[in-house]
């Protein structure tokens, strides 16, 4: 059978009717659509693709299984080695990971694993009531701080093995980024909800609107009788720009305006969160951040949206097909480009003021790429005289963000690098015995997948640990 060579195109909502909605944008695959798309994998013998995956799927095996139509058996080989295949099927940039290793890519589009994988899990969730049974236990007790992807992987690969997994969570729903950062279009929550559920069908105890650092303290949590504790807590700090203006209102950084958009439903009338409704937006940025603000600004009601990004179209780090679905919709990307000032009217500080401190605009100067910087890439230097605004009523700042500090200040001898994240070995432990971290706590943002590799590495170093101390 001669190869197909491009990927079995994704189903997907209409640009004009999906910009106004929150509904998902990818509807999935087909029954026949898989069968098809599986087709092309060439089932290679040294397996390239399975090296570039996080969590180490075997990929050309679930594969095989969709080419038998054994979908279950799919679901089956794939959770062996992952917890969130629903999530990861949409979020994680297999483009960059197992999809970059792929031996078919070499001369045609690689076979499209990620949708494969959402495939599986969906047919999975959609035809099969589980029943998790609870393991017996081993008489051990782990703490995990923070229900992002790492803490969730930790805590359910160490629940599998027997142990008392209670898991904090400073927010009051359970799934960390996966549900304050990713909108509803890209991440159903009913998807995030489920997953969260079958871990508490395995024996995991999720306490939310606790804040560890605050509430209590990660000694405290030694003195309750846990044996390890692994902080996933995230990297929620978002980062700013230091330019004029920035504390006017309508300034959100992008974890805010996500958060109270996809948590607090801030779009719903009367929400106790409100945020921006209409008007012309500006998001600075450029990565998959800064596309699903971008993208949920436009389906809250803004008559014009803007990404601001200071590189060009080539080294714009988000996703392409994320990149593709904004273009489609209609969001205006103004590439070498970077903002100096927020322009506004009002005093900020003064609170009497309904109109206190307002945005007007933004004012930007075009960019040219220089010299490689440290990374590779052609450093940015701004054109003397170029500078224009931009007339605007919101302004989103995406230009990334860094670990949650409450941690690190409420734990002696724990070690942070410049940059705040926590410094771990090999397998995800602290300078403090017992103490382990992963995700973006550790790395600072980064991927779905990734996060979740570093929880199961330590749920493996913690049951490795316990085990060690006990006998």
């Amino acid at each position: 059978m001669p190869i197909v060579p491009k990927k079995t195109p994704m189903p997907s909502q209409d640009p004009k009717t999906r910009a106004h909605n929150f509904d998902e944008v990818a509807s999935g695959y087909t029954e026949e659509m898989a069968v098809a798309e599986a087709a092309r994998c060439l089932n290679c013998k040294n397996k390239p693709c399975v090296s570039g995956c996080p969590v180490g799927i075997d990929i050309p095996a679930f594969i095989t299984k969709i080419k038998e139509r054994d979908y279950e058996g799919a679901y089956d080989v794939i959770s062996r080695f992952s917890s969130l295949p629903a999530v990861c099927g949409r979020v994680c940039p297999q483009e960059t990971q197992c999809e970059a290793k792929c031996t078919l890519g070499i001369k045609f589009e690689p076979v499209g694993i990620g949708r494969l994988e959402r495939f599986v899990a969906d047919t999975h969730n959609a035809n099969v009531c589980d029943s998790a049974v609870r393991p017996v236990s081993n008489g051990h007790k782990v703490a995990v701080v923070g229900s992002g992807p790492s803490g969730l992987t930790c805590a359910g690969d160490l629940a599998k093995k027997g142990y008392a997994v209670t898991v904090y969570e400073a927010l009051h729903t359970a799934g960390g980024v996966l549900v304050y950062g990713i909108p509803e279009f890209r991440l159903p929550k009913s998807i995030v909800a489920r997953e969260v559920d079958g871990l508490k069908r395995l024996g995991v105890d999720i306490e939310t609107n606790v804040v560890v650092g605050r509430t209590l303290t990660v000694d405290e949590l030694f003195d309750a009788g846990f044996e390890a504790v692994f902080i996933g807590s995230g990297a929620g700090l978002p980062n700013f720009m230091g330019i004029p203006g920035e504390s006017l209102k309508g300034v959100y950084s992008a974890n805010e305006f996500l958060t109270r958009s996809n948590l607090m439903k801030a779009y719903r009338e009367h929400s106790d969160t409100p945020v921006m409704k209409g008007g012309k937006v500006a998001v600075v940025g450029g990565g998959n951040v800064a596309m699903d603000a971008a993208r949920t600004a436009l389906r809250l009601g803004a008559e014009k949206v803007y990404v601001v990004y200071r590189r060009s179209m080539a080294e714009l780090p988000a996703r392409r097909e994320e990149v593709e679905h904004a273009e489609e919709e209609g969001i205006d990307f103004r590439l070498l480009c970077n903002p100096v000032e927020i322009l506004g009217y009002g005093n900020p500080d003064d609170r009497r003021d309904p109109k206190n401190g307002c945005v007007t605009g933004i004012r930007c100067v075009k960019m040219e790429l220089g010299e490689p910087d440290e990374r590779g890439r052609r450093r940015p230097v701004p054109i003397a005289g170029s500078e224009f605004e931009l007339d605007v009523d919101t302004v989103v700042i995406s230009i990334g963000t860094s670990p949650n500090p409450l941690i690190k200040s409420t734990v002696d001898g724990l070690e942070v690098n410049r940059h705040g994240g926590i410094i771990v070995n090999e397998d995800g432990l602290t300078s403090r015995e017992g103490i382990y971290a992963g995700g973006d706590a550790v790395t600072g943002a980064s991927t779905v997948i990734s996060a979740m590799g570093a929880g199961k590495v330590a749920a493996k170093a913690i049951d490795e640990f316990i085990r060690g101390r006990k006998s």
